[in-house]
């Protein structure tokens, strides 16, 4: 007689690339005929998918864990498991920390997570994700690590350096997602742009843009962590000739002061930064460009913050995103300490993040009474809600559509703008 299967809960926290794992483990639980619950109160197991990028992130990790940990000792779970960038990078202070946890794997350890939640481990459904996203959309992951240097970044301490995915892998299993239904593909990695350069010849992300524009049932098709030094300006013909890839691409420049660029490691410096980005923009017109920042790195002076604003005035940019500097340990920058206060810090981000909204304010104005593409993503009350190619699920900004009841979510449609305010456009469909 089969031994019942427990009841399982998988609590993802953090960025896409770690939603990406947590849908590869489900396929395997889904895969061996294991219920799974999104509620953890109806589960006997947990299983958090940790981050441990900044410190924010390791708090809400640890947040989670500690809550699961309760929820075991009154009875209401069984087991919990820990797995991730967070449980990759400190495992032995968990341990010691947090006893109770029945696991720890890091965020390589598929196979180990599978047998401890007593199932068996299949080859075949590694490409059997279940999508946790809305079912016309998914994230694609090309590459796993990053070998960029960058002083006060974590990620390759716990994801390791850049492997590339097959070239053929990924595309097949993008030609399974559209079978499913997808619509939308984000392509994502540590670094998107080093795709290939590891182990398959040469520059091939141009070709595997290429060849996913190719798949059918697919619409668009979405770049995401570019990283400006060494960028490859071939892929900028590639999106001139292939509709299939959104008007959008994000670029992670993290700063604009030389001084702080060098620092940093990142490799580039605001000359060539702003060259690159003028560039994209005459080779691609239209397209619309998304980049994060950091204020309050440990040798940020006035006058290096004054030089940020200055670009970010300048490059005007329709999205973008404000990180305040966490110190880490382990890497090149945590030596440098902390200086600057958190209210500077804080400051600083509400000083960009004000520039920002008043630039996009003024992009969003100018599109009253255009006309957009919009995917509908969610129902909001008398409104179908969508984006444009120019936004990103969940980070980037959203169109509020007049629900006529002629549509559905999933479905794209054209609408007419008709009002907008800094970080939303309020349409009528066509």
């Amino acid at each position: 007689m089969n031994q019942r299967k427990p009841t399982i809960s998988v609590i993802t926290m953090g960025c896409s690339k770690n939603l990406v794992d947590s849908e590869v483990l489900l396929g395997q639980l889904a895969g061996n005929k294991v219920r799974v619950v999104e509620d953890a109160d109806e589960a006997e197991i947990a299983v958090i998918n940790t981050c441990g990028f900044i410190e924010s992130a390791k708090q809400e990790s640890i947040d989670a864990i500690l809550e699961a940990v309760r929820r075991k000792n009154e009875g209401k779970l069984k087991k919990v498991v820990v797995m991730g960038c967070l449980s990759e990078r400190f495992a032995a202070e968990l341990r010691q920390e947090i006893p109770e946890v029945d696991a720890y794997f890091g965020s390589h350890h598929l196979k180990e997570v599978v047998k401890e939640l007593g199932i068996d481990y299949k080859v075949e459904l590694l490409g059997e994700r279940r999508i946790t996203t809305p079912s016309h959309f998914a994230y694609l992951k090309i590459s796993e690590g990053c070998d960029n240097p960058c002083s006060f970044c974590a990620i390759p301490l716990m994801r390791g350096g850049h492997r590339s995915r097959p070239f053929r892998e990924i595309v097949n299993e993008a030609r399974h997602l559209a079978s499913r239904g997808v619509r939308e593909l984000m392509v994502i990695g540590q670094d998107t742009t080093y795709y290939g350069l590891d182990d398959q010849g040469g520059r091939t992300l141009g070709r595997l843009l290429s060849e996913l524009s190719s798949v059918e049932g697919l619409e668009w098709i979405r770049l995401l962590y570019a990283y400006p030094a060494k960028f490859p300006k071939d892929i900028l013909e590639v999106y001139r000739d292939h509709p299939k890839l959104c008007r959008y691409m994000d670029i992670p420049v993290q700063h604009a002061s030389d001084d702080v660029l060098k620092s940093m490691r990142r490799g580039i410096s605001n000359r060539a930064l702003r060259d690159l980005l003028h560039t994209i923009r005459d080779l691609v017109p239209g397209i619309a460009l998304r980049t994060t920042l950091i204020v309050g790195y440990p040798n940020e002076t006035e006058r290096d913050f004054e030089i940020l604003c200055d670009f970010v005035r300048e490059m005007r940019f329709h999205r973008l995103g404000v990180f305040t500097y966490s110190r880490e340990e382990g890497t090149s920058a945590y030596d440098l300490g902390d200086p600057l206060p958190t209210e500077v810090k804080e400051e600083r981000r509400s000083i960009i993040m004000q520039l920002q909204q008043e630039i996009s304010e003024e992009r969003n104005r100018c599109l009253i009474n255009q006309t957009v593409k919009v995917l509908l993503d969610r129902v909001e009350e008398e409104y179908l809600v969508g984006r444009t190619e120019w936004d990103a699920p969940e980070i980037d900004q959203e169109v509020y559509v007049k629900n006529d009841g002629s549509l559905a979510v999933g479905n794209f449609c054209q609408a007419r703008v008709v009002d907008a305010t800094e970080y939303d456009l309020y349409a009528e469909v066509l």
